[in-house]
């Protein structure tokens, strides 16, 4: 079985759905930007209407998971593994 990969455009794309629907406004009212830091990991960065939350690894995920179920028509529980690439970014491997 192939492993499935989310490009890190994606990855924002279900942080953005993630977010809009915690704080109850539009997908696109919303900004993020993904980081990696050596000692903390992956984070995200969250913006809308003059507000920042930081994401941490787990809520990644979690946003992942729905991007999967909802978007991807895939299983939300696979197993889902963040990666930093040189070329192409942050990615999502699911499987």
């Amino acid at each position: 079985m192939e492993k499935l990969v989310i490009p890190e455009q994606d990855i924002i794309n279900a942080i953005c759905v993630y977010v809009s629907r915690k704080k109850q406004i539009k997908p696109e009212e919303v900004e993020v930007e993904l980081l990696f830091d050596d000692d903390t990991g992956f984070t995200a960065e969250s913006f809308w209407n003059n507000r920042k939350q930081v994401l941490v690894m787990s809520t990644i995920i979690e946003a992942l998971r729905l991007w999967l179920d909802e978007f991807l028509n895939e299983d939300p529980f696979a197993g889902i593994r963040l990666e930093l690439d040189d070329v192409e970014g942050i990615v999502a491997y699911i499987g």
